[in-house]
């Protein structure tokens, strides 16, 4: 057996509009359909791939911390997307990755879950 990627990242959480809509308006990220579970939820997409799991949970539930302590998307288009997070006030770091040509934007979603969003030079 080879693991070949990440499939997806499973979130729990007590706000699930605010959640996709922060993932659609932020990230650029689709919501779209998920399997009729018996438990509220979402799932957001990348193109055809569902790669955020959005599972809500009661308020009490949802104070537990996550063992994640980050996920990462790799993207392009650095300046486009840093001007989308100045635009929408969204706080955020831009880091070079040392001894490596990789700068990683760091953000956190609406309940503070820790992403990365990875940036090559163009030309790789």
């Amino acid at each position: 057996m080879e693991i070949k990627t990440l499939d997806h990242v499973n979130l729990r959480t007590n706000r699930l509009d605010q959640m996709v809509q922060w993932y659609q308006d932020v990230l650029g990220l689709t919501a779209g359909q998920r399997p009729n579970f018996p438990f509220p939820g979402a799932w957001i997409y990348v193109g055809q791939d569902p790669v955020i799991h959005l599972v809500e949970v009661d308020k009490e539930c949802a104070s537990v911390e996550s063992k994640i302590e980050h996920f990462a998307f790799r993207a392009s288009g650095l300046e486009e997307f840093t001007s989308r997070l100045d635009a929408l006030q969204v706080p955020h770091s831009v880091d070079p990755v040392p001894g490596m040509t990789i700068t990683q934007v760091n953000l956190e979603d609406v309940d503070g879950n820790h992403i990365h969003v990875d940036f090559r030079p163009e030309t790789e």
